[in-house]
């Protein structure tokens, strides 16, 4: 009789559907999954949330395979002597391999006032909470969106959209990601919504009031509704668990996803800091990195050499309401390049991302096995960002 191998994947987003899915390739392989809560999270649709025009949730039976455990709990701890997970339940499970992803939330703002009166909406709860907010308010009172990133820009633009008086106070430049030319297209949809970017180190914010933001320059802005995406954290389930991290809290693993510590734990998405140095936090990198994971554990199973990360990357897109769009391309090292794509063309293809992420999820659990974006050939500047480490200091090396 062949005994079953148990994983136990942890988080229920992008990258953790993936893994999941794509582990139950095996017939011997048992896949159970933990996340806190019963639907799946798109995260990437929590601005329409915000704006009314999305519920941000699809039901797990659309992406997340038959032949996945769900189990809806909180992981409090991981016990990686012992191989096992506590729950927040008070129960334990136990695995043989341990797929880490977390994902990542709302990062601590460390502003004065920011924690008490500010509407983080990086979690889909965190969203929920602001919705009573913003209806309970009028039209024409001030609402200020902190942090000029995807998040930022969408939601200001939602919100703009419904004839909202917004303020987008980016602390630095608009879309840093962006290259100069789709931020001007950025630049010019958010005026013409009426909405007013500062930017800038002076528009930094240095206070958050019940009825205010107030600035590095001095500036006091009227804020009935003050709204944080500056900036994301990542849960401290690893660090709590006594295994090594980054500064950010993300756990630290080799370039095959293995963390550094235990060679039966492997990271994907945003909770993961492959040699230290981490891809960027998006749907984008997750799912491939699920996939990932995935392999670096069957890989182990059958005997075989896991493959090291060769991430590709393509493009960042950015909805400006409803009606128009972003699509900025970049190179595979992840660096936006000259050309974009913007209008009503633009925002097309971002709804087919959003879409199409789903259906990668629901493709993979149907079929577990078939996404292979993951093994696209990744561009030239991680593999010299590595080079640069390793020849100022050793990598941290698995503990054995």
């Amino acid at each position: 009789m062949v005994e079953n191998t148990g994983v136990v994947v942890i988080g229920g987003g992008y990258a953790g559907v993936m893994a999941a899915n794509r582990l139950t390739q095996r017939d011997d392989v048992t896949v159970t999954l933990i996340n806190p809560r019963p639907v799946f999270v798109h995260r990437v649709r929590l601005h329409q949330l915000v704006g009314g025009t999305d519920t941000a949730v699809v039901d797990y039976q659309e992406v997340l395979s038959a032949g996945v455990r769900l189990v809806v709990d909180s992981v409090t701890r991981i016990d990686a002597a012992g191989r096992h997970v506590e729950l927040g339940s008070g129960a334990t499970v136990g695995y043989d391999y341990l797929v880490y992803a977390v994902g990542s939330g709302s990062a601590d703002p460390h502003v004065p006032g920011a924690a008490e009166f500010a509407y983080p909406i990086a979690g889909l709860e965190e969203a929920q909470r602001l919705l009573p907010v913003l209806h309970a308010a009028s039209a024409s009172v001030a609402i200020t969106v902190v942090g000029a990133g995807p998040t930022g820009i969408e939601t200001a633009a939602e919100l703009a959209e419904q004839g909202r008086n917004v303020t987008l106070v980016c602390g630095g430049v608009l879309g840093p990601y962006l290259h100069r030319r789709g931020r001007r297209s950025v630049a010019d949809r958010l005026a013409a919504l009426g909405v007013k970017v500062l930017e800038g180190s002076a528009a930094r914010v240095t206070e958050v009031t019940r009825d205010a933001v107030r600035l590095a320059d001095g500036r006091e802005l009227p804020s009935a509704v003050t709204i944080w995406t500056a900036g994301f954290g990542v849960p401290d389930l690893a660090a709590r668990s006594g295994l090594r991290t980054d500064a950010l809290g993300r756990l630290l693993t080799d370039e095959t996803l293995t963390s550094v510590d235990d060679d039966r734990i492997v990271a994907a998405g945003d909770s993961a800091a492959p040699s230290g140095l981490p891809l960027r936090m998006s749907c984008q990198t997750a799912m491939p990195l699920g996939a990932r994971a995935a392999d670096t554990v069957l890989s182990r199973l059958a005997g075989q050499r896991p493959e090291p990360l060769n991430q590709s990357f393509g493009a960042q897109c950015v909805s400006l309401g409803r009606g128009t769009g972003v699509f900025q391309f970049g190179n595979r090292s992840d660096v936006a390049v000259w050309f974009h794509i913007g209008g009503r063309l633009g925002a097309k293809m971002k709804e087919g991302v959003c879409k199409g992420i789903v259906k990668h999820l629901a493709e993979e659990a149907h079929k577990p096995g078939g996404y292979r974006l993951h093994r696209m050939k990744g561009g030239a500047g991680r593999r010299e960002a590595l080079a640069a480490m390793r020849a100022e200091a050793p990598v941290v090396e698995r503990v054995s």
